[in-house]
């Protein structure tokens, strides 16, 4: 399954929009540089991002942690909710972010695994 940047792209543009807010703002409340969220809302460059990054963009756009993550992976986000929910309910947020991350070192992991078919294709047709 390939990641979803482009739909990243779009609902941090369309929540900004919401909120009223802009980039530098955004960058302030989450403690990410300008010029990543500006990668990530015009979708220039598609690269594994450190999961803590999209959870503290999502929390600085008051939504539940794992939200842009879920978005990434084309899964369900969870629901919309307020900084004063998740400041009741950290252990949801914290395991929000935990699946986020299992989810990303699943996805290297098939990508090790079809590496190594590869090699062991290769490997094989040169012993012949």
């Amino acid at each position: 399954m390939s990641d979803d940047w482009a739909g990243v792209a779009r609902a941090i543009t369309q929540r900004m929009d919401e909120l009223g807010m802009r980039q530098r703002e955004v960058a302030e409340r989450s403690r990410v540089s300008q010029a990543i969220i500006r990668e990530l809302q015009h979708n220039t460059v598609q690269r594994k991002r450190n999961t803590r990054t999209l959870e503290a963009l999502s929390v600085a756009m008051d939504w539940p942690p794992g939200y842009l993550a879920a978005l990434l992976r084309g899964r369900q986000p969870p629901t919309t909710t307020s900084r004063d929910d998740l400041s009741t309910d950290p252990v949801s947020a914290r395991l929000e972010a935990v699946e986020g991350q299992l989810a990303g070192i699943a996805d290297r992991l098939d990508g090790i695994d079809k590496r190594l078919e590869i090699l062991g294709d290769d490997t094989s047709q040169r012993t012949q």
